[in-house]
């Protein structure tokens, strides 16, 4: 599979890089069914980590999409993500002016000081912004409360704790030169193995790359088993499909991810059809460096699971979010 040529400015086209503009990522899973036949992988394939496809999770749609957000983060590249949000709702409640599937923040804090109150106004993001004073040790309880779909937090350890609770949770790491993002599209950029997709073929991989790549392979037409991302990801879809009903959409997605366009990238974009989903732009780096494709696309998030990717992500200027392993 080759580079298409509109899936990033002509200035990227220079990437050792394999990047999928959808709808080209209906031809990457038919060239893979293909590959797969030629292999002799048949459908139905047993593995260890064979996922029976659950029923997709669907938030009620008349309920706000929360996100919380530490205080002690709420600055510079942070803010910008916000007023993306905000720009979101925008657009959907001049399309929805009925539906309450907007999202609204939830900066937790234990008092939140008069400074922060101050950016928040002059950001004009009060209809957005919650203010919620929470101690530590009922953090927890007050994001499950408040159905939180994502909770970007200042401590790993605090996003471990979320993550082991079943919120999605990531903790933030602010470059120290902030590159210019769009301010009419939400851009978000996922890596796929342990962020949207489980961590079990990273643990393979620790075996070694022609391990990796046998175990893919052999588990070829079997979708991997969901990440802690996954459910924003659902969230951002839909939101895409409502407003390109109405021929607008400020959503862009993308996947990021060491895989190849061999077997082990068919497998992702596999995973992502079972589950009815994917992602606008599919960059298979083939293990090499993200830092360049970040700084193409430019993304107002990246997550990944990785501190290599992450401080990569730093270098030009994107904000980057750890999401730990857990248990």
């Amino acid at each position: 599979m080759g580079l298409l040529p509109n899936a990033l400015p002509k200035s990227a086209s220079h990437l050792p890089s394999t990047i999928l503009e959808l709808p080209a990522v209906s031809r990457a899973i038919a060239a893979g069914a293909e590959m797969a036949s030629h292999g002799k992988v048949k459908p139905g394939n047993t593995g260890e980590d064979a996922a029976t496809p659950k029923e997709q999770k669907k938030s009620e749609p008349e309920n706000p999409i929360t996100i919380a957000i530490s205080s002690g983060i709420f600055q510079g590249p942070v803010i910008h993500f916000v007023k993306a949000l905000k720009m979101m709702n925008d657009a959907l409640r001049e399309n929805y002016p009925q539906s309450k599937e907007i999202f609204r923040v939830l900066l937790t804090s234990d008092d939140l000081p008069d400074s922060l109150k101050t950016i928040i106004s002059e950001n004009e993001l009060d209809d957005l912004i919650i203010p919620l004073p929470v101690s530590g040790k009922d953090l927890i309880g007050e994001l499950q409360k408040n159905s939180t779909l994502l909770y970007l937090s200042a401590e790993k350890s605090k996003a471990e704790e979320a993550l082991n609770n079943g919120i999605a949770a990531a903790a933030v790491f602010i470059p120290e030169k902030m590159e210019e993002v769009s301010e009419t599209q939400l851009r978000v950029a996922f890596d796929g193995d342990a962020v949207l997709f489980s961590n079990k073929s990273e643990l393979v991989f620790k075996n070694g790359l022609e391990a990796f790549l046998k175990h893919e392979k052999d588990n070829i037409d079997i979708p991997m088993e969901e990440g802690p991302l996954k459910g924003f990801l659902e969230v951002l879809q839909r939101l895409q499909r409502k407003l390109q009903d109405k021929r607008m959409c400020p959503i862009r997605t993308y996947l990021v991810t060491s895989r190849s366009a061999g077997c082990d990238g068919y497998r992702a974009l596999n995973t992502l059809r079972t589950w009815d989903l994917e992602a606008d732009e599919a960059v298979f780096l083939s293990g090499t460096k993200k830092g360049p494709t970040l700084e193409k696309i430019r993304p107002h998030i990246f997550f990944d699971d990785q501190m290599s990717h992450i401080k990569a992500a730093l270098a030009v200027g994107t904000l980057a979010c750890l999401v730990p392993n857990h248990a």
